[in-house]
């Protein structure tokens, strides 16, 4: 153990790199929590043993840039569909993002340094972890993925939590249990092992606790009679956009559409940008998917669609249409919250004349004017999220009238047999337990599934898996939740409040 921790401490730096890919086995879809008990653990170690606030901004960054880079390195698969245009960058995404978001642990890291006693340490990291992963979901344009309390997500009972604290607070929780047996490792006394032990066994029965109460008391929900059809045909990336396989895709969506028992389905729904055709303008493709819809149904899909700015120039939208049987376009949504270097270019206009011929392939789609509900018929209200807009929490329902039911179209072909679509399939679940709403995920490729509203998955289809799932809509489709009442206002406090406990005990030691 000596010869060990001799090792460890001879070489910070390297420990705290190799222990922040290490973390990544926690998270979604290896879900190997205990691990964290070693990391997060061991990362205080070195912290705690380190001399000054920049030593502590250094082990911070570099546990972050392990993390990061190799937590997101499956970003890099998108390039690779394209591999002679942009194959070249997949090493330059993987250390842009370990660099960048390497950031947001190396600031709480070096700013718990001047907190000086190890109880106040314990608790300002901690609660600072959690602060600079809310600000990551909104600082240029935000990214919050792979946030620390989506590690919890492995069992229903384990993240039903997050109706009251959301996913930040979850990951407050994941903090404060895991970091506490360094305060036994930097300190090894009677004291400090009782004080972890009780830390680790209070939070984890209070998790536990309230996650079993929840899902006895609302996970009975009995099944509507509203039935619906996801379409995932898993159509590979490089043929999504080929011209020459465009009609045979849609077709192909078609065909699985018009299985066997379309005639009692509600609502059909295909994935993102399924039609490539702009069905508002384009009569030819539109009749044409209204096969797909039964007498009485309806087809929601994801489109393309063009809107004209005042030069008369149009420009694209990542959009969502709901056309009945007779190709009436009832409604339709507009993707709001684009993906920064995939549908638009931060800052196009600065970036230096090499960088522009490779810039000018990605599109520069127009964002939406925000959420909506959405009301057809009789049917439940609902709510519409395009691809990576579920990732954000408390920003995919309107606070002042809630839907009733989220549909979640998305295309995760991009990015291969990686981590990437099953963390994303995670981040709809936490999203339907924050809000305590049931959101039905319709992908390309990638994993469609029915997720009630305490975030379990009633229905699935599998990665890559071609087919359809016919599911009927749980009765219950929604219930209010503490967090999709107040949002991020409930973990901020709690952060807030580890901060001022930190400062007291700081002032006390002092």
């Amino acid at each position: 153990m000596n010869q060990l921790r001799t090792l460890l401490m001879n070489n910070p730096l390297s420990t705290a790199f190799a222990l922040g890919v290490l973390s990544i086995t926690a998270l979604p879809p290896y879900f190997c929590f205990p691990i964290l008990f070693l990391t997060l653990s061991g990362l205080f170690y070195l912290l705690q043993n380190a001399q000054t606030s920049k030593d502590w901004f250094k082990l911070g960054y570099w546990f972050g840039f392990g993390f990061y880079a190799f937590g997101l390195a499956w970003i890099g698969n998108a390039l690779l569909i394209d591999a002679k245009t942009f194959g070249w960058l997949y090493p330059i995404v993987l250390m842009a993002c370990g660099g960048f978001f390497g950031l947001f642990i190396a600031l709480p890291a070096s700013l718990s340094f001047y907190f000086k006693n190890i109880y106040a340490r314990y608790l300002s990291f901690s609660a600072l972890w959690v602060i600079f992963e809310w600000i990551r979901s909104f600082i240029f344009t935000g990214f919050p993925w792979n946030l620390l309390g989506t590690t919890l997500a492995f069992s229903p009972q384990t993240m039903q939590l997050a109706s009251v604290i959301g996913t930040y607070g979850l990951s407050l929780l994941v903090l404060l249990t895991c970091l506490s047996p360094a305060l036994w490792l930097c300190n090894k006394n009677r004291k400090n092992a009782s004080l972890s032990l009780g830390i680790i066994s209070v939070l984890i029965i209070l998790n536990l606790g309230y996650g079993f109460w929840r899902v006895n008391s609302l996970g009975d929900s009995q099944e509507s009679d509203i039935k619906i059809r996801l379409v995932q045909p898993s159509i590979p990336q490089t043929m999504k956009w080929s011209p020459v396989s465009l009609d045979e895709n849609l077709n192909k969506y078609i065909a699985l559409s018009r299985e066997k028992g379309l005639e009692d389905i509600d609502f059909v729904i295909w994935g993102e940008t399924a039609s490539p055709f702009p069905l508002d303008y384009d009569n030819y493709y539109r009749e044409l998917v209204t096969n797909a819809i039964s007498k009485k149904g309806h087809l929601i899909t994801g489109s393309l669609r063009y809107e004209a700015d005042e030069n008369n120039f149009y420009q694209p939208l990542n959009s969502m249409f709901i056309l009945n049987k007779h190709g009436v376009i009832e409604a339709h949504y507009d993707k709001s919250h684009l993906v920064p270097f995939g549908e638009y270019i931060p800052f196009r206009e600065y970036l230096p004349q090499w960088v522009r011929p490779i810039t000018n392939t990605i599109a520069n789609f127009k964002a939406g004017t925000g959420l909506q509900n959405i009301k057809i018929a009789d049917y439940p209200s609902l709510g519409a999220l395009i691809c990576y807009e579920v990732i954000f929490p408390a920003q995919v329902v309107s606070k002042n009238q809630k839907p009733q039911w989220l549909i979640n179209l998305t295309n995760d072909g991009w990015y291969g047999n990686s981590a990437g679509p099953y963390q994303h399939l995670v981040s709809a679940q936490m999203r339907a337990v924050e809000e305590g709403i049931t959101i039905i995920r319709a992908a390309n490729t990638g994993i469609s599934a029915v997720i009630d509203r305490l975030g379990t998955i009633r229905h699935s289809l599998g990665l890559n898996q071609e087919g359809i799932l016919d599911a009927y809509l749980p009765q219950a489709l929604e219930t209010p939740t503490i967090y999709g009442k107040y949002s991020n206002i409930i973990p901020l406090i709690l952060c807030f409040l580890n901060l001022a406990l930190a400062l007291l005990l700081r002032i006390k030691a002092k």
